[in-house]
Parts: structure tokens; sequence; C-alpha cells
């Protein structure tokens, strides 16, 4: 098999899998729909397009920074009136509530026997078509999503995610374990991500088995970083 990384860090991701009107979730790692739905923008993919190549690549996600859950509170709409009582009289408001996670990192692996295919996605990540973004369109990534080193072939996606150096900024603060949470037939959880079509937003469940593993190694070479921590 061959495998493809990708770098999601960022002030803000969020990565809802079963949002519903006024409540907007977040997972605790990116979703499936999620990273496909990245990659259909790199490659300038439009919504009516099938997504069965992307879709059947076998995905695993480690997360090295679990970053913070914190809730906005959001208005659409035209507004209120704000009357001197200092209540608002609602007019066509909209009120929503919104999840998302601050200063996560996480390093995901896409596994898959089409060489080719991911060869063109890592491409398309260095030059995407539209704009990337980490679950929302005003969530945009703080680091590069592409990584010069993300393309290995004959590779293994667990071991790559296990030994890939970690993406934190500051050694100090690496962690004595990282959570793998990586696709699995037999796994016990069940996610309701895996993408069937974005144009009429249908998804299906996958099973998806969780572990721990030592923290991974640390980049002898000094990378750039946004992060503060």
């Amino acid at each position: 098999m061959n495998v493809l990384l990708l770098r999601l860090a960022g002030p803000m991701q969020s990565w809802g899998v079963q949002s519903r009107f006024t409540v907007r979730d977040t997972g605790l790692e990116p979703s499936k729909s999620g990273v496909v739905g990245l990659l259909c923008a790199a490659l300038g993919r439009r919504r009516p397009k099938p997504v069965d190549d992307l879709a059947a690549l076998k995905m695993g996600v480690r997360v090295d920074q679990e970053g913070t859950m914190a809730r906005d509170y959001h208005t659409a709409g035209k507004g209120g009136i704000l009357k001197a009582s200092g209540q608002v009289e609602k007019k066509n408001l909209v009120v929503s509530t919104r999840y998302y996670l601050a200063d996560a990192r996480f390093l995901v692996g896409l596994e898959g026997d089409d060489l080719d295919l991911l060869a063109r996605l890592h491409a398309a990540l260095r030059d995407p078509h539209w704009p990337l973004y980490l679950g929302r369109k005003a969530f945009v990534p703080g680091e590069p999503v592409w990584l010069e080193d993300g393309l290995l072939s004959d590779a293994d996606l667990r071991t790559v995610l296990e030994a890939y150096p970690w993406l934190g900024c500051d050694p100090k603060k690496r962690p004595a374990q990282v959570r793998l949470v990586i696709e699995d037939p037999n796994g016990t959880e069940v996610r309701p991500d895996q993408p069937l079509s974005f144009a009429e937003r249908r998804f299906a469940p996958r099973q998806v088995t969780t572990t721990f593993t030592d923290a991974p190694p640390i980049r002898q070479e000094v990378d750039t970083c946004t992060s503060l921590d």
C-alpha cells in the first residue's frame, strides 16, 4: 500500500458529523467527510462529481495536540431591534450555537494502492485549485496542509503514523502518548461520515478503532511554526 500524509493545524477547526439546525457540533478529530471535502477543493472537483475514489482510501488520524473544545454564539439574518430596556425584539433572526476545536494539531494519513491518485492529491495540496479550510470556510489552516515528505510508497498506514515526526512546536510540551483513530472494518466505534455524495449530502457509517501509541519522534530540523504555545 501507499500513504499520503496531511497536516491539519490551525487556530480553529470544526469537524461536525451530525449538525442539525441551530446546533453545529464538532468531533474530536477530523471527519472523513471533511477530509475528502478538503481534497475535492484541492483538486477543483465540484459537488456533483463522484467521490468514490477518494472515499475508498483508508483514513487514519494521529492527534498530536488535542486542542480545546470551545463554543461560539452566532446570529444570522436581518437582525433585530435593540430596545431601550436592553431586550432584543427578534425579526427574522436565526440564533445558532457552534462548537469548534481551538489550537488542535492532527496528522492525517490516507492509504491506498493507487499511487498515481495519491501523487495527484499530493500535488494538488501544494497548489490547491480552491482555498482549503478546516471544516468550515472561516477556519483556514495555520500551517500548510501539504507536507513535502508526505507521500510514501510501499508503506503501512499505522507504521507511518507512529513514525512520522511530531507536529507540535515546543518539544517540552510533547505528550507521552498520542491518540490514533484508524479505519477498521472490525472496529467497535461507528462514525457516520463516509461520503457517498456531496451533491445530495449522503453519508454512510464506517468503523474505526481508537488506540494510543508512544509519542512520535521530534523533528531534528527547525520548522516554521505559527502557534504561540
